[in-house]
């Protein structure tokens, strides 16, 4: 019976072993769902002649205003970037803890990420920012804030929830 017991145990080691550590998956996934929706971002108001660095300083924005984060140049830019990788990293973090209790997440990828990417829109862009940030948002757009709700559901939620449902080895 032990024998059998420890081939399974060695094929889990190895299985664990061949995988990247923990944090650079999830570090590897909030690269990968902070560029998707950063390019989302860049891609749309580029139709409005804005420049992509200014996106990126408008995140930097949400922690020391409007005027700082746009007079900073290209230091501030990089920091609206290492901000936003850092929360999708976080965001990746956070559902791939709560697959490690709730195998569910983990089963049904693409309704669940979805619904875990709508929450964090809802949470970012209708909660915190307009109530806590340094420069919440001027106005209400209703197409910007639709296809921000998609892409959080597309781009981040669904994209975490797979990431999970890879790193647990789920089918």
């Amino acid at each position: 019976m032990k024998a059998s017991a420890r081939p399974f145990a060695l094929s889990r080691v190895r299985a664990a072993s061949s995988r990247p550590a923990l944090w650079a998956w999830i570090a590897l996934g909030g690269l990968a769902v902070g560029s998707a929706d950063m390019l989302f971002a860049m891609a749309w108001w580029a139709q409005s002649d804005t420049p992509p660095a200014r996106i990126l300083q408008s995140v930097w924005a949400w922690i020391v205003g409007r005027e700082a984060a746009f007079g900073g140049g290209a230091a501030t830019a990089f920091a609206g970037a290492a901000l936003y990788f850092v929360l999708m990293s976080a965001i990746v973090a956070i559902y791939h803890a709560a697959a490690r209790e709730h195998r569910v997440l983990g089963e049904r990828p693409i309704l669940l990420g979805a619904l875990y990417g709508a929450a964090w829109f809802v949470l970012l862009h209708l909660i915190v920012v307009p109530l806590f940030s340094a420069a919440p948002p001027k106005r209400f757009i209703p197409d910007w804030y639709l296809a921000c709700l998609l892409a959080h559901m597309v781009l981040i939620g669904i994209p975490a929830a797979w990431m999970s449902r890879r790193w647990y080895g789920m089918r």
